[in-house]
């Protein structure tokens, strides 16, 4: 939920061409560095793409033309942390527990963000909202935690972590046809280092 609203936050703060990789590249190298000290130290070639990484982040973070640094950074940042203990969270649930995550996920989810929106006098469902959109983005965030959940049963926490956080490069292209984003050279540069980083990590 923490890093879901933070992603959230910062794609209605920001462009969605920066804050997914940066989320990405920062939920990815949590579960790295958990699987690392639990499953060994990872390839040379994986450390690389952790230093290409963070070469992304620093491109994706330069200043825009008008001399200010990208808006929603800071909250995509926080949507990383969240993500990646996520992953980590996932990774412990047993083979005969697919669905039980997800269930206790979305009620723990509604626990939360009801009463806050009621103590904060927002309303369930802004007037207006396109509950087609809405229901469609749940459902696809339940299936894409269904798959990550029976991928990490198959395989290495730190591979799965690493596939699963290619989506940047769907949102940013999905951004530039839908939204028009445009992003700065060194931002375009810094977004293509991070999915390069994510894609040493995994070989």
């Amino acid at each position: 939920m923490v890093g879901l609203g933070f992603l959230m936050r910062g794609f209605s703060e920001g462009r969605m061409g920066i804050v997914a990789p940066v989320s990405a590249v920062l939920g990815t190298s949590i579960p790295v560095i958990v699987a690392a000290l639990t499953e060994g130290m990872p390839r040379a070639l994986q450390l690389v793409g952790f230093g290409v990484a963070l070469a992304g982040l620093w491109l994706l973070s330069r200043p825009q033309s008008h001399g200010r640094r990208p808006g929603g950074l800071g909250v995509a940042l926080l949507a990383g942390v969240g993500f990646g203990a996520f992953f980590v969270a996932l990774d412990q649930v047993g083979a005969g527990a697919v669905f039980w995550p997800l269930v206790a996920g979305r009620l723990a989810a509604l626990v939360v963000m009801v009463p806050l929106a009621l103590v904060r006098h927002r309303p369930i469902l802004p007037p207006g909202a396109p509950l087609g959109l809405l229901v469609l983005a749940g459902v696809l965030d339940a299936a894409g935690t269904l798959f990550f959940l029976l991928a990490s049963q198959t395989g290495r926490l730190d591979v799965t972590a690493v596939l699963a956080s290619l989506y940047p490069a769907v949102t940013a292209l999905l951004a530039w046809l839908i939204a028009g984003e445009h992003m700065t050279r060194l931002q375009v540069v810094g977004a293509a280092a991070a999915i390069v980083a994510i894609v040493l990590i995994t070989i």
